[in-house]
Order: C-alpha cells, then structure tokens, then sequence
C-alpha cells in the first residue's frame, strides 16, 4: 500500500490528503477554494508574461486575416 501524498493548502496552509476524500484539493475547504478564485478575478494573482499587452492592443479591424 502507498503512503497517502499530503499537499498544503495554498491559501490558509492547512494539510490536505490528495485523494478522493479531499474533493476540493489542492484547497482544505470550498472556502479556501473560492478566496483563490476571488483573487484571480480581481486580478491579485497573474501568470508573468513576456508584455503587458492586452487582448486588444496591436488589433484593428482594418486587419485582414
């Protein structure tokens, strides 16, 4: 038999065994999971990327594909 993995929750630290018992892993509680989300939304957390372009610079309608 394996030994169980254990994460720690990435918003309060808790320990979390990843298994099916734990359905909101890597979080402890939908809590935990939604003040994650919530900080995505409000664009507190981001992936680094290259630029800070938005979606819209460099577009133009007059662009043909």
């Amino acid at each position: 038999m394996s030994e169980a993995t254990v994460v720690n929750c990435p918003t309060c630290g808790r320990k979390v065994i990843w298994n099916e018992s734990s359905p909101f892993r890597p979080f402890c509680s939908k809590r935990c999971q939604l003040i994650d989300l919530g900080e995505w939304a409000a664009e507190e957390k981001r992936i680094p990327s290259e630029g800070d372009l938005s979606d819209s610079d460099g577009w133009s309608e007059d662009k043909q594909p």
